[in-house]
């Protein structure tokens, strides 16, 4: 479990709870790390959570420094995955390209790595199959199992911890084919918590009948690993993985769920992710801003 001593360090006008507020990079596509990092530590956030998109663009060593130096912790580096191939070359690119994600992980100073499992082979995200796609979902998802076996040594060596996420299932052809946190937990049981856990994400689960018992499930295991939130707001955009909201402006039960993961015993961070084209033509400031007081509204009172 990610225990992090929740702690403000910067943005001290703000509650001691946003201490656990953590500001996904996601949020604000458009920022760099070092402006997604200021917006944050301006706003009173304690942590970020950067894709490697930002990372590499400057490089490990860099991102690890810009966030210490807003004050900042990361959260979590997303994302590593996309384990579905089912050839010798397809196998030997995933394997390369985690490996690699670990790294990243492990120089920033997370110990928490997201993983999108990945969709059918021969998908193209967003759109229509390809000719000869694989359609054989059990078998998709027994690669999987081969591929986190694979990948758990190297990164226990790295202190990384492979964080398994479940995608909502109308994401199921094309980016994951775990769709429940039932199935995710049952992917991590072989392995020791602190090898494999998983996200709760708001806007992939909330919908789930067996939410509250696979939360329960999860904090006995030790294995959340991370706690992401964002609404599921309607109509859905014309690219659906665009069509998360801000907290508060959609359907999401935040108080219940909220209240299940903390009587789950998760302490860490809890990362605002959004994917939305309106809300990343917004100043980077001001998504912070925004991001940190529904935070506060709407999650930190039940925390």
């Amino acid at each position: 479990m990610n225990v992090s001593d929740p702690q403000v360090t910067r943005g001290t006008h703000r509650s001691d709870r946003s201490g656990r507020a953590s500001l996904n990079t996601a949020t604000v596509k458009h920022a760099s790390l070092a402006e997604a990092c200021e917006a944050a530590a301006t706003a009173g956030f304690g942590a970020v959570g950067p894709w490697r998109d930002v990372v590499q663009a400057v490089g490990a060593p860099q991102a690890a420094r810009i966030i210490a130096d807003a004050g900042l912790r990361a959260s979590s580096l997303c994302r590593g995955g996309f384990l579905t191939a089912a050839d010798d070359a397809g196998i030997r690119a995933a394997l390369d390209d985690n490996k690699r994600a670990i790294e990243e992980a492990a120089t920033i100073g997370t110990s928490e790595l997201v993983f999108v499992v990945g969709g059918l082979v021969g998908s193209t995200p967003g759109g229509a199959p390809t000719s000869g796609v694989d359609r054989d979902l059990v078998a998709t998802r027994g690669r999987v199992a081969d591929r986190i076996a694979d990948l758990v040594p190297f990164a226990a060596e790295h202190g990384v911890r492979i964080v398994l996420e479940p995608l909502h299932p109308i994401f199921a052809a094309d980016r994951a084919v775990i769709s429940t946190l039932a199935q995710a937990l049952d992917l991590a049981a072989p392995f020791a918590a602190s090898e494999v856990g998983v996200v709760v994400d708001t806007y992939h689960v909330w919908w789930d009948p067996a939410l509250q018992r696979s939360i329960a499930r999860a904090g006995r295991e030790d294995r959340i690993a991370s706690y992401q939130v964002c609404d599921w707001a309607l109509p859905l955009a014309a690219e659906p993985l665009n069509s998360r909201g801000h907290v508060g402006d959609g359907y999401i039960d935040f108080a219940t769920i909220t209240g299940w993961v903390r009587d789950a015993g998760y302490v860490g961070d809890i990362e605002t992710e959004i994917f939305n084209e309106q809300i990343w033509s917004e100043p980077t400031s001001r998504t912070a801003e925004t991001v940190l007081s529904r935070y506060e509204k709407h999650v930190a009172p039940h925390l």
